[in-house]
């Protein structure tokens, strides 16, 4: 089976199984393309997920098409990124069609009620994949804790946040070889 053709199969399969958008999505992708087929690590799929999240655009989106590119070019991001959206298209085209017949209907209402607290989960529980993939420990806990803070309470933009990080990242790295560097020309 072509490259293509699978990863159609998958993100097909991913966008259709999925309800709560990009996030609830991750799981489903990590476990099929990380554990399942082994096409990209743990790692490089952290690193896919930080592109796609701070890029513009739509995050499942961005991670179809990074992940696609990643595995086979162009051609494959946007067989993934297509996968990926087929099935909401339809899915929002059906409905468009149906809904005005249902949507004062007191059943319809209760299935959107229950479902929107399996939303908020099918989200929550990225964020402790990722907090496990990215390794937090009992000295970098609180860089997460503290970012989600700021944004919540203050309102500050994540892309500040996204870029002190990276900022602070990059000093810490300097200081850190800089420092190694003066113990290995200590020891001479």
């Amino acid at each position: 089976m072509g490259l293509n053709r699978e990863l159609f199969g998958i993100f097909f399969k991913i966008g259709i199984g999925t309800i709560g958008g990009g996030y609830a999505m991750i799981p489903m992708m990590e476990r099929e393309l990380v554990d399942r087929k082994g096409w990209i690590s743990r790692e490089e799929f952290m690193d896919i997920m930080a592109v796609a999240q701070t890029a513009p655009g739509v995050f499942a989106v961005n991670m179809s098409s990074h992940i696609g590119h990643k595995l086979g070019g162009i051609t494959s991001g946007i067989v993934a990124t297509i996968a990926n959206i087929l099935p909401s298209f339809l899915i929002i085209l059906a409905l468009a069609f149906g809904f005005r017949h249902v949507q004062d209907n007191i059943w319809v209402e209760y299935a959107f009620r229950a479902i929107r607290p399996v939303v908020v989960a099918l989200i929550a529980v990225p964020v402790f994949t990722m907090a496990r993939s990215a390794k937090l420990n009992r000295y970098t806990w609180w860089i997460p804790v503290l970012s989600a803070g700021l944004i919540y309470l203050f309102g500050v933009s994540p892309v500040y946040i996204i870029l002190c990080a990276a900022f602070l990242g990059l000093t810490y790295g300097r200081l850190t070889a800089f420092g190694r560097n003066i113990k290995s020309r200590s020891k001479r």
